[in-house]
């Protein structure tokens, strides 16, 4: 009697005894990564072990939830880390001449108002994201944003701690939000609530649904933003 009811709370919460726990190492192989992000496209500066040596800063990124719900969380960051990046072959910003400096948070930009552009697989912008980055992993981040560009552990970091920790990514994709949620999250200002799908927002659809396909998992509801 105090097994069943012990099951049947662990499944309000929730989980399952015959759940399967994954982590991102196991269900994003080396192969399947290299499928995702061909050498020949991809930049070397983003490795397949640099990334797994990120997530291990946040063990609960693509290991919440069921089987299936991990692998949507997966398919879901790199989904939106192929459409920053262009397939990982950016690690800057294009285009460097864009002002990502807001000092109404009472946060100063000392690198200078243009130097906090996009860097990494999800290319961290604005002063006040490196700021709280550099806080979180105990760099001045504010004073030398380039660093992000510069270590490929670090940079892959990046990616993790904002898409787990400064942003509600994991959430949206854990809490059966949908994919649409993340793009939200991630460019909601540029490319959601038009209307109808911006060709970015499209793009990163796309993608999630392949990389959800090549996962072997269904890509859910709620994928768009418009």
């Amino acid at each position: 009697m105090a097994l069943v009811m012990i099951m049947f709370m662990l499944c309000l919460l929730g989980f399952s005894l015959f759940s399967t726990l994954a982590s991102p190492s196991s269900i994003i192989t080396e192969p399947v990564f290299r499928k995702f992000f061909p050498s020949n496209i991809a930049n070397p500066f983003y490795t397949y072990n640099d990334f797994i040596a990120a997530t291990k800063y946040y063990p609960t990124f693509g290991s919440t939830g069921s089987l299936d719900v991990q692998k949507r969380e997966l398919a879901a960051y790199f989904a939106n880390v192929k459409q920053e990046t262009g397939t990982l072959q950016y690690i800057r910003e294009i285009n460097q001449n864009n002002v990502y400096c807001d000092t109404s948070r009472g946060i100063p930009c000392p690198a200078g108002t243009k130097a906090y552009y996009g860097r990494g697989p999800l290319q961290l912008t604005w002063n006040y994201n490196y700021d709280a980055a550099g806080k979180a992993f105990n760099m001045n981040l504010l004073q030398n944003p380039d660093q992000v560009a510069q270590n490929g552990v670090l940079s892959w970091r990046s990616s993790v701690w904002f898409w787990m920790q400064n942003s509600n990514c994991h959430t949206a994709i854990t809490q059966n939000q949908g994919f649409g949620a993340t793009i939200r999250a991630i460019n909601g200002g540029q490319e959601c609530g038009k209307g109808s799908e911006t060709q970015p927002a499209q793009n990163r659809i796309n993608y999630y649904k392949d990389f959800c396909s090549q996962l072997g998992v269904s890509p859910g509801g709620n994928l768009g933003c418009a």
